[in-house]
């Protein structure tokens, strides 16, 4: 007798090829547009289906997911950051989550290269400047950025990313230094050239420019806060492409428009999609729309993923990339 097809729910639009392949494989429901959905779109979804795939736009908390019904079992989230998602309550009620991780590594740290780069080197302004047609010829003094090369780049977070952005830095002849929770091994260090910092306050005083790669936790939420920020020299630059909210994004602009720190280069915000306009004025500032994963290849294999974990469980066994508590 054949079995029983599971039935999943997908909260936003995912590529094409995703889309089909879960089609075949299970009774899936599809968004008919690209909208996140609204808090009663998700508690109708979770009380009736066996499986949710949601994104970081939903969030998936405990008031939620009290009102799920017997039959949701897994939460199978398109992406590698859970903190939307209360990985506590729903282990309580015997849902599984899984993640997508590995999958952004190498796009990410790309995207905070391009970052580094787009504000020492001032590629925004130059390119507002042409498209406005104000530009009027070369001139010695014209558009002088800062070169990178030699620079102290102090990477808060040394995973997978942190470490794939290591490997970049240096071979633009950056001298990487990091602070992460746990030390690396000393061969990892050897191979990146890398050198830990205990003291996050000491590291950050003495660095060129940041990169902020480790994922938003209670005990990350503004880690990068106003005291931590003055501690960076003046003519240092910030860069974020991991979770808006280990900035303290206030104190960020304050210190921008005061001249206290050279320029930023984020790709994600606290608040989501309201961003602080006052950084919108900011010609040292460089805003992306959350792009450090979105790549075509990254994003279809970010769905192939999640198609695995469910396949996997719908099997018997254990999701491949399941998540617990003690991993956060």
């Amino acid at each position: 007798m054949p079995r029983k097809r599971l039935s999943v729910v997908v909260t936003r639009r995912l590529p094409e090829v995703v889309e089909t392949r879960m089609k075949e494989l299970f009774d899936v429901q599809l968004r008919d547009d690209d909208s996140p959905m609204r808090p009663e779109e998700l508690a109708e979804a979770v009380g009736g289906c066996d499986v949710l795939v949601p994104t970081l736009t939903d969030t998936i908390n405990a008031g939620l997911l009290g009102r799920a019904g017997e039959r949701l079992k897994l939460i199978a989230n398109y992406g590698a950051g859970v903190d939307h998602i209360d990985v506590g309550t729903a282990r309580e009620r015997g849902i599984l989550v899984s993640n997508t991780p590995d999958v952004a590594t190498e796009d990410t740290a790309d995207m905070t290269m391009a970052l580094m780069l787009a504000v020492t080197r001032r590629i925004p302004e130059g390119l507002a400047r042409m498209q406005s047609g104000e530009w009027s010829g070369w001139a010695p003094n014209a558009m002088l950025g800062g070169r990178i090369a030699g620079r102290r780049l102090g990477i808060l977070g040394m995973g997978r990313i942190g470490q794939a952005v290591a490997r970049r830095a240096a071979a633009f002849g950056m001298q990487v230094h990091y602070h992460n929770r746990r030390r690396l091994r000393p061969e990892t260090e050897d191979d990146l050239g890398a050198t830990f910092w205990e003291s996050l306050d000491q590291m950050v005083a003495r660095m060129d420019v940041i990169s902020v790669n480790c994922p938003h936790t209670p005990s990350t939420f503004h880690l990068m806060n106003a005291r931590r920020l003055k501690l960076m020299k003046e003519d240092a630059v910030i860069v974020n492409t991991s979770r808006g909210e280990v900035i303290d994004e206030n104190a960020l602009t304050r210190m921008l428009r005061a001249g206290e720190l050279a320029g930023a280069g984020l790709d994600v915000f606290e608040h989501g999609n309201q961003i602080n306009p006052r950084l919108r004025e900011l010609k040292n500032v460089v805003l992306l729309p959350h792009m450090g994963s979105a790549t075509r290849e990254g994003r279809i294999e970010m769905g192939e993923k999640v198609l695995l974990n469910i396949k996997t469980y719908h099997d018997g066994h254990r999701p491949p990339d399941q998540v617990v508590p003690a991993m956060l």
